[in-house]
């Protein structure tokens, strides 16, 4: 945990928009390097009013728990490190949202 699942326009590079969650995920204190998971979904079809503005939307999904002040944290962290890249005319949004952990299950296959 956290699953960090990046949506963005086709235009922009994935690796580059990966490094840069999976850094502000890392910088925002709450979570180890290992525990993070980082994805990509490109879009080509996609309308933002009547324009084609290049867009980031992150959704970081993390088991409940962490207070509003934490996850505040998280998604400015994450958005400070999506402003360092200096993409031009883009819109940047994150968003946080809580997994149940009553819910929740995981088993990792060897």
């Amino acid at each position: 945990m956290p699953h960090c699942i990046i949506e963005h326009s086709d235009d922009l590079d994935s690796q580059q928009l990966i490094s840069a969650v999976f850094e502000g995920t890392l910088a925002s204190g709450l979570f180890s390097e290992q525990d993070i998971k980082t994805r990509t979904q490109a879009f080509t079809h996609y309308q933002s009013a009547r324009s084609r503005q290049s867009f980031v939307h992150v959704t970081t999904k993390i088991l409940d728990g962490r207070n509003l002040q934490q996850r505040s944290m998280l998604s400015q962290a994450i958005l400070d490190q999506l402003q360092q890249l200096q993409l031009a005319a883009v819109s940047l949004t994150v968003e946080v949202l809580e997994i149940e952990k009553a819910s929740y299950a995981k088993v990792v296959l060897a």
